[in-house]
């Protein structure tokens, strides 16, 4: 028989995807007359998954309790934002780890900042009857956590709180304020704060975090350049900008390791000297920032601590069911002092 997917189904049968997955999977919850629209869908397509046609003819084992019976031979999901990342690598691997130990495999997907790819990949893992998904979230909001959970799935978000979901995130204004309370403590009174486009939430709370602190200690909030990407690239333009400014900051505090790197290439490369006359912290730790040239003093958030947080929340969703209670799991960056601050 030719293929189909499972939207089509639900496009010929009138109904969403998570109710067709209903119809396979868990058929008690859908209504007499959906289930024939969809079956009869099913057959008029000819094709169902051969795991989700097994199930289709037998029905749902009575025997077995339900959390076990949702969970087995499912995957979850873990989406992030830029695989391309260090900080998101660890943070996916952290939550794979975690999977892994409980039995289960992980989907890696990625939204590239686009709310309407972040859309696809949970389509496409609601699709797959993914167990759930652990989501930094571009778009996600009420709504789609709501649809998702209609489709048996469970969510957690990553870096982000929202309400009635379970989420585990860092204290980024926490992490802010550290950063910059160090460039104040090492006496720089002329501090930058540099950051890209599209500027995750955390991003946001990392600046705010710094201007407080640099605000209550009497001086004028930092100078904050926007650049088109959180990247070593975008990094070194950050160098060239700074040295054309007037006055030249002595301190400056870069959202991600990854601009803090590249910022210092290009400050050694004009002969600037770090710190000596320019100070730069950067924000993750990722393995790059103990071996760059000038070893990177950065904040240091506990990234795949992070996402296993994320993944022991997500099991406890699935195997509490209804009984399940939302929890906020919220960790504590650090700083590491090296040779560049």
């Amino acid at each position: 028989m030719p293929q189909t997917s499972i939207r089509e189904v639900a496009r010929r049968a009138g109904v969403s995807v998570g109710t067709v997955s209903n119809v396979l999977n868990r058929p008690d919850l859908v209504a007499e007359a959906t289930r024939d629209r969809v079956r009869a869908a099913i057959e008029e397509l000819g094709f169902v998954r051969n795991e989700s046609a097994r199930r289709l003819r037998q029905g749902p084992d009575d025997t077995e309790p339900e959390p076990r019976r949702k969970a087995r031979g499912r995957a979850f999901g873990v989406l992030v934002e830029d695989l391309a990342n260090p900080y998101a690598t660890d943070v996916a691997r952290g939550a794979e780890m975690a999977l892994n130990e409980a039995g289960h495999d992980a989907i890696w997907l990625t939204s590239d900042h686009s709310a309407e790819k972040e859309r696809r990949s949970l389509d496409l893992l609601e699709e797959q009857r993914a167990a759930g998904v652990l989501v930094i979230p571009v778009g996600l909001g009420p709504a789609g956590i709501t649809r998702l959970r209609s489709a048996g799935m469970t969510v957690v978000l990553i870096d982000h709180a929202g309400p009635d979901v379970c989420s585990a995130q860092v204290d980024h204004v926490a992490g802010g304020e550290i950063a910059a309370a160090h460039l104040l403590g090492l006496g720089h009174e002329r501090i930058a704060f540099v950051t890209g486009v599209p500027e995750p939430q955390p991003c946001v709370e990392r600046r705010d975090g710094a201007a407080r602190v640099i605000t209550e200690a009497g001086l004028e909030p930092p100078l904050t350049l926007v650049q088109e990407a959180l990247s070593p690239t975008e990094g070194q333009a950050a160098a060239q900008r700074l040295l054309k400014g007037s006055p030249v900051p002595s301190g400056v505090f870069c959202a991600n390791d990854l601009l803090a790197i590249g910022l210092i290439n290009e400050l050694t490369r004009l002969g600037v000297r770090v710190p000596e006359d320019m100070a730069v912290i950067g924000y993750d730790d990722i393995e790059l920032a103990a071996s760059a040239a000038v070893p990177l003093t950065t904040v240091r958030q506990p990234r795949r601590e992070l996402g296993w947080e994320a993944a022991e929340l997500a099991l406890a969703e699935l195997a509490e069911g209804r009984s399940h209670r939302h929890r906020q799991i919220v960790l504590t960056p650090e700083l590491l002092i090296r040779e560049s601050a």
